[in-house]
């Protein structure tokens, strides 16, 4: 079993640039994706529970998952039981955080929640990508990733004040 030490340590895979271009698109509609999540959780949690919201969709999506595993054939890899047990802490966290976006949505709006999760994000992404945690390739802090977090935290205050 790897420590997180070795998996910090071992290369990351480098995406091509024509993948990179295909990829960006993607990526932001999953993040537009998180923002209608944020508007139909709310009133969801409201209604039902917010735990009973954050099972719902999580059982939504893992029959979705099913479905497409029973249809995609089989699947190279180790077992579960052979992966080091920090890489399961997703598991944790997916949850928490939906019961998160379930809760503050209601009381802080959709802009302000999304907004305070994406400063979060580039946070602790920046510190992931500077040290090569969980196996990503170092990028060292500059003048510019410092910019983009600044700025993201900016946005944070003036929709706060707005």
């Amino acid at each position: 079993m790897q420590s997180l030490d070795e998996v910090s340590a071992a290369p990351a895979p480098v995406a091509r640039p024509g993948l990179r271009l295909l990829l960006l698109p993607l990526v932001i509609l999953a993040g537009m994706g998180l923002s209608v999540e944020a508007g139909l959780l709310g009133p969801l949690g409201e209604q039902v529970g917010h735990l009973w919201a954050t099972l719902s969709i999580f059982g939504v999506g893992s029959a979705i998952l099913f479905l497409l595993l029973l249809f995609a054939g089989p699947q190279k890899g180790p077992a579960l039981t052979d992966l080091p047990r920090w890489q399961l802490i997703g598991g944790f966290l997916g949850p928490m955080y939906v019961v998160v976006l379930t809760l503050a949505t209601p009381h802080i709006g959709i802009a302000m929640t999304m907004i305070a999760i994406l400063s979060g994000q580039v946070g602790k992404s920046v510190l992931i990508d500077h040290f090569g945690w969980f196996g990503a390739t170092r990028k060292k802090v500059n003048a510019e990733r410092w910019l983009a977090l600044v700025l993201i935290v900016a946005a944070l205050i003036l929709i706060a004040r707005g």
